[in-house]
């Protein structure tokens, strides 16, 4: 038939474009891949027949056993209860989740655009919290292209980390890897890319590359050390925030997002959400009403009794109906979650700031404490200045 392929002796494939008789024979008017007419002979064709179609194999009697059907119907049945699970992408971690861990993955995974900080204290699991939502957003489509940046000292780690735990492959990119591809932009090679932070430091050209390479996701870790404040950006706050501008997604890490003051907290959120975090003195003075609005929540969530004043100030921190519905039956559980979910969304820095600490999450071992003393070689003066610095620090 026109347009059927053929494959002739020697592994040729045609493309048929008409077929005439003579005595007896078929000679296929074909086309070659080079777009020349060639006349092919049926003795000429390949002896190998393979039918890849179903309706090929059913018409010539070629079929198989049952039982490879019934692994087929069984592989595609679980696909489909795999696809619609709610837990889909976040099952594959080689890793003792903690339920914080798995809480803040399954919440920020599943958002049309994931902008947030993870703001954990050390050793709660903020790289894990990362890699299960990069896993989960991956898994099921919603994000394909990521960049991590982290700083020169973490990248092996991060290497290893997502590859052993996540079996996400990301591809390390340095200078000498940018030059080795001959391409326009090395970052459109690969789709998962882990760099440094002092890579695109030393190397400004490649910022703007970075920055044309259309991320789905962006990952910073260490994101404390983006400084910021009015009239003197740094180099590197200002390119994050460039890749901030042209990408959906953004994941900032700090273990310690207040370190270097709180200027630095807000130009991480301002990041995040320009539009919402646009006034560093607004900002100051929004987070002094947050104290009485914590204990409000907490009130609510421990369902202790509300007093007259609470009751009056729940009224102007959340929506006038619900207010009503719930200062009428307090311990409905479904009302008392809208309260809190309303007082979240409108106050504070809502859900994009993610933070737990130790004293909160339950189930760490016991740290101990060794001390191995040395044996002073130090001269007189250092000892002074050490016992003077230490009394420094103390005080």
């Amino acid at each position: 038939m026109p347009d059927d392929k053929i494959e002739i002796e020697g592994g040729n494939h045609l493309i048929v474009k008409s077929v005439t008789e003579e005595q007896g024979l078929l000679r296929y008017h074909a086309l070659t891949e080079d777009g020349n007419i060639v006349l092919v002979d049926e003795m000429e064709l390949s002896h190998h027949l393979q039918f890849n179609k179903p309706q090929d194999k059913l018409f010539i009697g070629q079929v198989e056993l049952g039982r490879w059907f019934s692994l087929r119907y069984q592989t595609w049945n679980y696909l489909y209860q795999l696809g619609k699970s709610d837990v889909q992408g976040l099952l594959g971690a080689r890793a003792s989740l903690i339920p914080h861990q798995l809480y803040i993955a399954h919440e920020v995974a599943r958002r049309d655009r994931v902008r947030v900080m993870l703001a954990d204290e050390v050793g709660l699991g903020k790289t894990i919290e990362a890699g299960l939502i990069l896993h989960r957003r991956i898994q099921t489509g919603l994000s394909a292209r990521v960049m991590v940046i982290v700083p020169e000292s973490l990248l092996h780690q991060w290497l290893v980390e997502m590859l052993r735990r996540f079996n996400l492959k990301f591809s390390l990119f340095d200078e000498s890897r940018c030059l080795a591809i001959d391409e326009d932009n090395p970052f459109l090679s690969e789709q998962l890319v882990l760099c440094s932070l002092d890579f695109f430091e030393q190397n400004p050209h490649r910022q703007a590359q970075a920055i044309q390479a259309s991320w789905d996701v962006v990952v910073v870790d260490e994101a404390h050390h983006l400084q910021w404040c009015e009239g003197a950006l740094s180099h590197a706050y200002l390119f994050v925030e460039q890749l901030a501008q042209v990408t959906d997604g953004l994941m900032l890490l700090t273990a310690t997002p207040e370190q270097l003051g709180k200027k630095t907290h807000f130009a991480q959120l301002r990041l995040l959400d320009p539009d919402r975090f646009h006034s560093f003195e607004l900002f100051l003075e929004e987070e002094r009403q947050f104290e009485p609005i914590a204990q409000l929540a907490e009130k609510i969530v421990h369902k202790h009794r509300l007093s007259e004043a609470d009751k009056s100030s729940l009224s102007a921190y959340i929506d006038q109906n619900l207010c009503a519905k719930f200062l009428q039956n307090e311990n409905a559980n479904d009302i008392a979650l809208d309260v809190i979910d309303q007082l979240i969304d409108r106050h504070g820095t809502g859900r994009i700031l993610f933070r737990n600490s130790r004293h909160v999450v339950q189930g760490f071992p016991v740290r101990e404490f060794y001390a191995y003393p040395l044996p002073p070689e130090s001269k007189e003066s250092d000892i002074t200045y050490l016992a003077w610095l230490v009394e420094k620090i103390n005080n």
